[in-house]
């Protein structure tokens, strides 16, 4: 890992469907000094804006070039079918790709669920340039569409609803970055996106405080009081039960001579 940036920002790229709100929020709270910078990039042109420098990590869709980009699996989404209110699929809470055997099922080119071979289905005459145009032609009654479920709700039109598919293939997203360029504050990301604590030893730690300056109160009261405490125990060990005052009945000591 190398050092500390020289980078006055940190430049986070993501992909449709993930809503990096969250954790930017808490990066903003750690971070004040850093402003992070967020952009929208397709799926398909993620990996070549981390490897071309645009961005110094990623929230992406798997899979990535593992042998130039590192990633962290983060989690992985239900695929639901987008059809339209009225439809008969509209009936059960979910179906599975045999329920859509009979339906026209489109498959836009910019589709991120990696089908071994094409959705279930039967094929349109065209493959929609994007997922926006697919979903325009589902509610016009032309077909249905499955995609990841944050999509669905990306693309949310009122008169479209979606259910889920059971045995679909899944997409997942990942936190990506350049094997080369695993920096100080892509690890500072890493933390929040894992959900480290500020004082956590597996995060970057604070900078040390510079010499000659005194620690913060609450440590020297803290300090104090655990002084304290082995002071008193010492006394214990080292003095023993403490002496009792001789009463009137105590036997008295030899006179002092005069």
């Amino acid at each position: 890992m190398t050092g500390s940036e020289d980078r006055p920002s940190f430049r986070l790229a993501y992909v449709p469907g993930v809503t990096p709100d969250k954790w930017a929020r808490i990066w903003n709270e750690r971070l004040p000094d850093v402003p992070l910078s967020l952009t929208q990039v397709p799926a398909a042109g993620a990996e070549g804006v981390l490897l071309d420098g645009d961005a110094d990590a990623g929230l992406v869709r798997l899979p990535v070039d593992r042998t130039r980009l590192s990633a962290i699996p983060l989690y992985t989404e239900t695929t639901v079918v987008v059809i339209p209110k009225d439809h008969l699929v509209t009936a059960a809470d979910e179906v599975t790709a045999e329920d859509l055997a009979d339906e026209i099922v489109l498959h836009p080119l910019d589709d991120v669920l990696g089908w071994e071979e094409r959705p279930p289905g039967r094929p349109a005459l065209e493959r929609p340039a994007t997922t926006a145009d697919a979903v325009e032609l589902v509610a016009a009654g032309i077909g249905v569409l499955l995609m990841p479920l944050s999509l669905a709700r990306l693309h949310h039109r009122k008169d479209l609803t979606y259910r889920t598919v059971t045995d679909a293939p899944q997409s997942g997203v990942a936190l990506s970055w350049p094997e080369d360029a695993h920096t100080d504050r892509v690890e500072d990301f890493i933390g929040i996106v894992r959900g480290r604590t500020v004082n956590s030893t597996r995060g970057r730690q604070p900078d040390p405080a510079p010499a000659g300056q005194k620690p913060a109160a609450g440590k020297q009261q803290s300090g104090k009081q655990q002084s304290g405490k082995q002071q008193t125990g010492g006394a214990r060990r080292g003095g023993g039960a403490p002496r009792k005052k001789s009463g009137s009945g105590g036997a008295r000591g030899k006179p002092r001579r005069r």
